[in-house]
This record gives structure tokens, C-alpha cells and sequence, in this order.
């Protein structure tokens, strides 16, 4: 074990991973058909376009958003995924997440296109609900984690819900 990581181990601040500001940065591709990564919701602060396939967007620490990566080669999908996650302040801890530097707090991940149109439709259900989904209660998207990691059907986030997450938010201020 390294110095690094031993600091690491014991609970030590984390390095910032060569990110110079206290955004988060996703690196969105876009190749029809091969590579498709998307920002399925969230809040963005800015945008860098680094040729006609890839760009960067940044969103701010607390700031919650999806992140869908989908890819396929001669044979079909090789990866079918959507992560739910939520920006780190700089120096706090994190997890690592590709194509998202330099991590953050991962509340939901799913694997596999059913589950992943699963998730999609949840998200249109909150939408319906008039509820953002990056305001949504980031405990509301661990709880579908968890429900589809053992195959039940996550509970709708309704207005009310929505609502008392709201005033404990107001409570512990």
C-alpha cells in the first residue's frame, strides 16, 4: 500500500483527479448507431464540444443527473446502462464512474436495456408527477436501485412525496 492510499484508507481528504475546479465533468459521445452517451436529466453549468462526436458538460457540486451510456459493435449491445449520480464538493469522497471526472456519489446504477427502459420510465413517471427529477429525493433513486436489484417494482414518487422531502430539507437547515 502506498502513502497515497493508505491517507486514502484512513479517511484522509481525496485528491482532486486533475480536475482544476470544483465542477464535475461527463464526457458525452454521440457515434449513430455505436456509441451513445447521454445526459438523460440534470442541471448543466457548462458545455465544452471537443469534435463533431464528443463533448464535455459540467454540472456544479450537489447537482444530481443521469448519465445513460449505451454501445453496441456487428453483433449486437455490449453495454446498456444508466447511472444516477450526484456531484461531489472537491476534496470530499467519491466514486469513481467512467467517463465522469472526477466522480461522484453513485445513487442508482442498473445494467441491461430492460432495466434500463425500466429506470427511463420511472424518470418519465416523476416528469409527470411536476416533479424534476434532479430535485427529487436522491434516497428516492437508491430506493429503485434497490427494489430492481431484487426484481420489485420500485414505488411511484408522487408530488407528496416530493413534498416532504422538501420540508426535511427545510428541517435540517
Amino acid at each position: 500500500m502506498t502513502g497515497t492510499a493508505a491517507s486514502r484508507a484512513g479517511g484522509g481528504q481525496m485528491p482532486l483527479a486533475d480536475n482544476t475546479d470544483a465542477h464535475t465533468h461527463v464526457e458525452l459521445t454521440w457515434i449513430e448507431g455505436r456509441i451513445e452517451y447521454w445526459i438523460r436529466f440534470g442541471r448543466e453549468v457548462g458545455e465544452r464540444i471537443v469534435d463533431r462526436r464528443r463533448r464535455i458538460v459540467s454540472f456544479r457540486p450537489g447537482a444530481v443527473f443521469a448519465f445513460v451510456r449505451w454501445a453496441a459493435n456487428d453483433y449486437g449491445t455490449v453495454i446498456s446502462r444508466i447511472d444516477i449520480v450526484r456531484a461531489v464538493e472537491p476534496g470530499a469522497a467519491y466514486q469513481t464512474l467512467p467517463f465522469v471526472r472526477p466522480g461522484g456519489e453513485i445513487l442508482l446504477k442498473i445494467e441491461g436495456w430492460p432495466k434500463v427502459e425500466q429506470v427511463l420510465q420511472h424518470i418519465d413517471a416523476v416528469e409527470a408527477a411536476n416533479v424534476d427529477p434532479c430535485d427529487a429525493a436522491p434516497d428516492h433513486w437508491r430506493h429503485v436501485a434497490h427494489r430492481m436489484s431484487v426484481g420489485h417494482e420500485p414505488r411511484p414518487y408522487t408530488q407528496e412525496r416530493h413534498q416532504a422531502w422538501l420540508k426535511r430539507q427545510e428541517i435540517e437547515r
